[in-house]
């Protein structure tokens, strides 16, 4: 297994009629998968297939692909999938900070880079199924390093004093060294923090307070970002706090990760249910950081991130751990029975990607093109198909920017001369799918974008759900004016808060 620098001196020696673009940096990914995945060697995989693993990688390693050759064709399966050799970039057992520039910079040339085809050099000898692996951009994250400045954690309540002391101590500090096994991390993190802070609380007390601080970063990272502290993101924020709440209390599902009543911090980080506390989410996200360290607040990232902790911790606390009364002041002009029932959201703008006014469009998990003795790798993108030629078909690649209002969608022609392995073409009729993910009743204009739905989402009632928020703006910098937003109903293209969903 070789690493970065040969793949880009390899790379800098492609001829100049080179006229294809090289292979991206692509990230072994499955969510809620297995840690370790097989790779073979490539002439063991000729002989005999994937029967003997040479190895494994690890969720999250990134590499740089290439097409083995071996008597004159890429190795595949038998359906056509191509295993592909590979270098990797970064490691995520060994990461650490300047892993995160080299990720950056690695993807940065792949995308400058053009090329003749895409077959390996002799040095690679081991080959992994394509279909693992995603062109993903976002790098590895770690929290800057300690300035050594100290500072009060300060907080509003018992609770929000307690979950900031965490955030400062050594102990969350800990949490975040090594890139994987994060989420196992944090959970120890809070056990030795509380084992060592008695003096902060009882150890009820001590338990509350990481429950808290599991739901808020859940809500957190759960919404968006970049709506900030204007008052649809914290409401949406709140709302997200509201299904957790009502997964741990009234009802506690195994499956939703609840196990026993009142197990917020079970059921917000249950990665089946919130999918950000994958493994590989939580290397490159920022989930389980210590974002509320005192001496990050000069930082613009995590200013925005500990304003959107304060706008929102007062009513989190009071979901979890109040009254229905407090839920109805919360969420004034909303049905209580609709309150407590809400335990699902639809999130249409990150749901599934589907384009029915596009016809010949698919999604190529992994393919090989061939122009003449040149072979080029076609994974984790969508082509648009050409006409048939031989046993394939030309293509176009197709390619879309995501805008806050829609998919603004072209092709490309990158590939030219080159077939696409028709085995992996299945010209299936473009699957029906909702504009925006809405009802087809509601008055949706000049469409933008479609997405998928799914099968729950019919199950329940959409409700639109009221709150009081201090907003603050997207920047979180603006005075705070007290606003009611609303969020959800049918026809909200954003978020979809559903009651009645077991």
């Amino acid at each position: 297994m070789r690493y970065l620098l040969g793949a880009l001196a390899l790379a800098a020696s492609i001829p100049v009629q080179a006229a294809i673009p090289a292979t991206p940096v692509m990230t072994l990914y499955k969510f809620n998968g297995p840690m370790e995945v097989p790779y073979y060697n490539a002439d063991s995989f000729a002989r005999s297939g994937a029967t003997s693993p040479a190895g494994t990688l690890t969720q999250g390693t990134s590499v740089i692909p290439c097409l083995m050759i071996r008597n004159g064709k890429p190795l595949t399966d038998g359906s056509g999938t191509p295993f592909v050799g590979f270098e990797v970039v970064v490691d995520p057992r060994k990461a650490s900070r300047s892993d995160t520039e080299r990720f950056r910079s690695a993807v940065a040339a792949r995308k400058s880079m053009k090329v003749q085809n895409h077959h390996c050099p002799s040095s690679v000898k081991n080959v992994i199924n394509v279909r693992e692996l995603y062109a993903l951009e976002k790098a590895p994250f770690f929290d800057p390093p300690s300035s050594g400045r100290a500072g009060s954690p300060g907080g509003a309540s018992e609770l929000d004093r307690i979950v900031r002391s965490f955030h400062a101590s050594s102990q969350c500090e800990g949490a975040n060294r090594n890139l994987t096994g994060r989420r196992a991390a944090l959970d120890r993190a809070w056990g030795d923090f509380i084992r060592s802070n008695g003096r902060l609380g009882s150890d009820a007390t001590l338990a509350r307070a990481k429950h808290l601080d599991y739901v808020m970063r859940t809500a957190i990272y759960e919404g968006h970002l970049e709506r900030g502290c204007n008052a649809y993101g914290a409401c949406e924020r709140n709302i997200i706090v509201l299904s957790i709440r009502n997964r741990a209390v009234g009802q506690c599902l195994t499956r939703q990760g609840c196990k026993f009543p009142g197990d917020f911090q079970g059921v917000s980080s249950s990665v089946s249910q919130y999918n950000i506390w994958d493994e590989y989410l939580t290397q490159i996200s920022g989930l389980t950081a210590c974002y509320l360290r005192p001496d990050l607040a000069d930082n613009d990232r995590y200013a925005k991130l500990q304003a959107m902790y304060t706008q929102s911790v007062g009513d989190a606390e009071r979901i979890l751990f109040g009254s229905e009364r407090d839920l109805q002041a919360i969420f004034p002009n909303n049905r209580l029975a609709d309150l407590t029932s809400m335990r699902h959201y639809y999130h249409a703008p990150a749901m599934g990607k589907c384009f029915p006014t596009h016809d010949r469009v698919e999604y190529m998990t992994g393919a090989v093109a061939r122009n003449g003795g040149d072979f080029a790798l076609i994974a984790n993108t969508r082509i648009k198909v050409g006409p048939a030629s031989g046993d394939g078909y030309r293509f176009e690649e197709f390619r879309f920017d995501e805008t806050p209002e829609r998919d603004i969608v072209r092709t490309e022609n990158n590939y030219p001369g080159f077939i696409v392995d028709g085995r992996k073409v299945s010209l299936r009729t473009p699957r029906s799918c909702p504009p925006y993910g809405i009802p087809s009743g509601c008055r949706s204009g000049n469409v933008g974008r479609y997405r998928t739905t799914p099968s729950w989402l019919s199950a329940g009632k959409p409700v639109e759900i009221t709150c009081s928020i201090q907003d603050r703006g997207e920047s979180c910098r603006s005075p705070a004016t007290t606003r009611t937003a609303s969020v959800g109903g049918v026809c909200d293209k954003e978020m979809r808060p559903v009651a009645g969903v077991h």
